[in-house]
């Protein structure tokens, strides 16, 4: 029983403490573990949470209060410009002020930045926080502007030479004279911005590390060649008429969509293709492929070499009623003879009148010089049960020996 008693009593001591209550917690208490976490520990912990629930964490107590002041990484989005009460969106001066308040406060270097403004606002003055960004070892920037007026970037942005990804949208890009390109960047977005196909084609060669590569320009360029020998993944939206791929040794995976507004004149298919000796996923939309095929008189039946590098193909919002763009279709189909992998998304089938090519086109006896020996895997997304439809998986049955699903 005494020894009982002495553990009953040990549970308990606590919730009698002696008259010497501070002295007693200070003797006693369990240590504050969680106030006293390594810096580093608590910082990847604050990464992890929204920048806004990051600064909440400041009531945790004395030690965490300026702790969010000393993130590398700051995503402002529109979990910050909405407000509690009503949800509305802050007004551009206050979004302003947020901003630059946040940047008073901080301490340390910064890493990693997102700016995602509204597209309903104006744009807030954002020359200072680039400036601040530029001298703080800026290595990771998004710059998603609004919609409205032409956004023109700050001189600062161009001096920011630790930059490692950068993503601008909505803005003017106007660089100064004495500007030589990012030597250290390794990936680039730019969406819907406004450039001048001699800069965007200089600025690419001169991000000589430069492996991933996304733009969507829907303006009319001159051409562009874009030359980056480190180019493993390029996505492109915008008129397929006025890009050229001259120097991408290591280009892996390529994505077109093509706008449809341009006619594509004396374009050389051949010479577009041949270029890509590493190239490991295609990805076409109907109008790349129409712009393709409508290239020249007669849609060719396959590319004057293969692609045995091509390992996988998407092919989306196809209408298989057209003509030429099912007969493109196969002709990637067919120079292509290591693929592996075979997705097409179908589009809405248009009228029957022009079902019957489509039919005599997608013919298994039309197949007979062509075996796909390595197609393991064919997605077909959104059929109806149409007689394309049907015909193309007739065809993929009989020509892929090796295949596992469909």
């Amino acid at each position: 029983m005494g020894s009982r008693k002495s553990v009953f009593v040990s549970e308990y001591c606590y919730m009698m403490p002696p008259k010497d209550t501070k002295q007693y917690c200070y003797r006693t208490s369990p240590p504050d573990i969680f106030s006293n976490l390594p810096e580093n520990v608590i910082d990847e912990i604050l990464i992890c949470l929204p920048f806004k629930d990051a600064v909440r964490t400041s009531v945790l107590s004395k030690k965490w209060k300026y702790n969010w002041c000393r993130l590398p990484e700051l995503t402002l989005d529109r979990t910050i410009w909405t407000s509690k009460k009503d949800f509305s969106l802050f007004s551009t001066s206050e979004i302003t002020y947020i901003i630059y308040h946040i940047l008073i406060l901080h301490d340390g270097p910064i890493t990693k930045y997102i700016l995602d403004v509204p597209r309903t606002r104006s744009c807030p003055k954002i020359d200072g926080l680039i400036y601040f960004l530029s001298m703080n070892g800026i290595q990771h920037l998004v710059l998603k502007l609004p919609l409205c007026g032409l956004n023109k970037l700050p001189s600062s942005l161009f001096t920011c030479f630790q930059l490692r990804h950068l993503t601008l949208e909505n803005c003017l890009i106007h660089p100064p004279p004495a500007f030589d390109g990012f030597d250290r960047l390794i990936s680039l977005e730019l969406h819907d911005v406004t450039i001048s196909s001699k800069f965007l084609e200089s600025l690419i060669y001169h991000c000589p590390l430069l492996e991933r590569l996304v733009l969507r320009i829907p303006q009319h360029l001159n051409v562009v060649e874009i030359k980056a020998p480190k180019l493993r993944s390029f996505k492109f939206t915008g008129s397929i008429q006025f890009i050229t791929l001259k120097d991408v040794p290591l280009l892996a995976k390529l994505s077109l969509v093509d706008t449809g507004f341009v006619r594509a004149d004396n374009f050389d298919i051949a010479m577009f293709f041949e270029s890509f000796i590493s190239l490991e996923l295609l990805h076409l939309d109907n109008d790349s492929i129409k712009f393709f095929a409508r290239a020249g008189e007669v849609v060719p039946k396959r590319l004057p070499f293969d692609l045995n590098c091509v390992k996988r193909l998407y092919l989306s919002e196809i209408s298989l009623n057209g003509f030429k763009v099912i007969s493109f279709a196969l002709c990637l189909i067919r120079s292509f003879p290591c693929l592996q992998y075979l997705e097409i998304q179908v589009d809405e089938e248009d009228d029957d009148d022009y079902i019957r090519p489509t039919l005599i086109c997608l013919e298994v006896e039309a197949f007979s010089d062509m075996t796909l020996n390595h197609l393991k895997t064919v997605k077909l997304r959104k059929i109806s049960g149409t007689r394309p439809e049907m015909q193309l998986i007739k065809l993929l049955l009989a020509k892929s020996p090796a295949l596992v699903t469909m």
